[in-house]
């Protein structure tokens, strides 16, 4: 992780959580987007990298892990995986998603994944090709990839500057999808939206806070302005639109010779 990223999680660490607070409906409505898409089997071990603080994990943890079998929170931000929840069924794993995809970092007790989470995290990784088709490689026969991502144009009511430099750095949903059917994977994309009706002064609050990263590119100066931007093209009161996301599932099947694998 740049140094620059590193500092954005370290400052929104502390307030990560407090940010959904009064969106506990969008929480429940994400976690239950991922665990239809996911479908793990149980017994099998599942990973989530960019973990973060496990916000979306309690309905993961309640279908599919255990004292025994932890979900591995992979994240590389030590000041978010220091706020995840004092629960055995979580492990956290300080690690970039390159360096398990590469092997320099092992999950414990390396055993093939039936399930692999990655939240909002994959437009951060520095080699895209690279790092997913080795996360495929982690893969269990009948494992699964999900995939949760922002396409590169959001309806969201950001200043212009951002919404451009958001789409420059932001990776096709058909882009990941082809990447990981080029690694063996079977491949779908689609999308789900969630309504958001908040108050455009608490949304300014959140922006100033840079609670996305691309905010976090962006000097005080030119933040401000671009603030000032949002609440002149938007009057008081409430904003009103759609959190749209792709959601790429990309399954390793089963052969007929395969072997069930052992839960660990």
């Amino acid at each position: 992780m740049d140094k620059d990223l590193e500092h954005h999680y370290e400052h929104l660490a502390a307030a990560y959580d407090a940010n959904w607070a009064r969106r506990q409906e969008y929480v429940d409505w994400m976690e239950e987007q991922i665990h239809r898409r996911l479908s793990l089997a149980p017994g099998r071990p599942l990973a989530d990298i960019g973990a973060g603080t496990g916000l979306f994990l309690q309905r993961l943890m309640e279908r599919y892990a255990a004292p025994d079998r932890p979900i591995t929170c992979v994240d590389p931000s030590q000041a978010m995986l220091d706020r995840l929840p004092d629960d055995p069924r979580l492990r956290p794993l300080r690690a970039t998603a390159e360096e398990l995809a590469s092997g320099a970092v092992r999950l414990p007790g390396d055993a093939p994944l039936g399930g692999l989470l990655i939240k909002e995290a994959v437009h951060h990784f520095a080699d895209l090709g690279r790092t997913l088709t080795g996360l495929a490689e982690l893969l269990a026969p009948g494992g699964r990839i999900v995939i949760v991502t922002l396409p590169p144009k959001i309806g969201y009511p950001l200043f212009q500057s951002a919404l451009d430099r958001f789409a420059e750095r932001q990776p096709e949903p058909a882009a990941l999808a082809g990447i990981l059917q080029d690694a063996g994977l079977t491949t779908t994309v689609d999308h789900g939206a969630y309504p958001v009706r908040l108050d455009r002064d608490e949304w300014t609050r959140l922006v100033q806070g840079r609670w996305m990263s691309v905010l976090s590119s962006f000097p005080d100066a030119e933040l401000a302005a671009g603030v000032q931007e949002i609440e002149e093209r938007y009057p008081a009161g409430e904003l009103e639109f759609s959190d749209t996301f792709a959601f790429v599932v990309a399954t390793r099947e089963e052969r007929p010779h395969d072997e069930a694998p052992v839960a660990g």
